[in-house]
């Protein structure tokens, strides 16, 4: 058949699967561009399900306090989710994995100054400087995304059952991922379904590069440390220059450590669990 692709008996480009705690599953389907599409929709899509815990709170209960403490948070999360590309990345070219880091070090840095302090900048009801903060986190989220793409498309260049795996595995880590862009835009005014809109959009480079990773699976390759990191280091540069300032000003310290290192070691302890990272 046309676009199918039968197993390599490559280990996978993605993530080390010495440590695999996932369940044999065979995939009812042939493997073509179209269900590795779909596949990919799918993690993305899961992406939304982080903004569901705002359905619960209450928006008069969201105060400055508040506000910190979800970037907080959220850093927590993004800097585990950082770790957890290094650390594959490492595995696979530690030379590609630094100069990727590099350049998503420097490319949201220059992104940041293209977006100055232009106070009449809108994003849907924010404005200001909620508005700049929201969109800067999409662009990494959306940067970020881009890597796993090429791991879906990847994995499924090795067969149904690691496609499987690591389709369930990204979506499932992608959902605490939407929850880091929900705590930064729900406190700020953004609507819930606004928030999961955002979330999805952030992951929509999935199925746009997973199909073509798929179908070039040699191309796209060795370029996966390099997108690694250029990830880690778009995300490690939000965390720092944008997120805890803000979070040190606003949170009280205790709500600061609790909330940055509990997020923390939840992101990190699930990458554990899904990539034996």
């Amino acid at each position: 058949m046309p676009g199918t692709r039968e197993s390599t008996g490559r280990a996978s480009a993605y993530v080390p699967m010495r440590r695999c705690r996932a369940v044999q599953m065979v995939w009812p389907m042939p493997i073509n561009v179209w269900t590795v599409t779909v596949a990919a929709l799918f993690t993305a899509l899961a992406t939304g399900l982080g903004a569901i815990p705002f359905l619960f709170l209450r928006k008069k209960a969201i105060g400055r306090t508040w506000l910190g403490t979800s970037n907080a948070i959220a850093a927590g999360f993004m800097l585990a989710a950082s770790v957890g590309l290094l650390w594959q990345g490492f595995n696979l070219g530690p030379g590609r994995l630094a100069l990727g880091a590099v350049a998503g070090f420097v490319f949201i840095w220059v992104f940041r100054r293209m977006i100055g302090e232009n106070e009449g900048l809108v994003l849907g009801r924010l404005g200001g400087a909620d508005a700049r903060k929201a969109l800067v986190i999409v662009a990494v989220m959306t940067v970020h995304s881009a890597a796993e793409g090429v791991g879906v498309g990847v994995s499924y260049g090795d067969g149904a059952r690691l496609g499987l795996l690591i389709t369930i595995a990204i979506a499932v880590h992608n959902i605490p991922e939407g929850l880091a862009i929900s705590l930064v835009l729900v406190p700020r005014g953004a609507t819930v379904a606004s928030a999961a809109g955002w979330s999805i959009f952030s992951s929509l480079p999935q199925p746009l590069i997973a199909p073509l990773a798929f179908l070039f699976v040699e191309t796209f390759k060795p370029l996966l440390p390099a997108g690694l990191g250029f990830a880690a280091g778009a995300m490690i540069w939000m965390v720092f220059s944008e997120l805890l300032p803000e979070a040190v000003h606003d949170a009280p310290k205790r709500a600061l450590a609790l909330g940055g290192g509990i997020s923390f070691a939840v992101m990190l302890t699930a990458q554990l669990f899904l990539f034996g990272v």
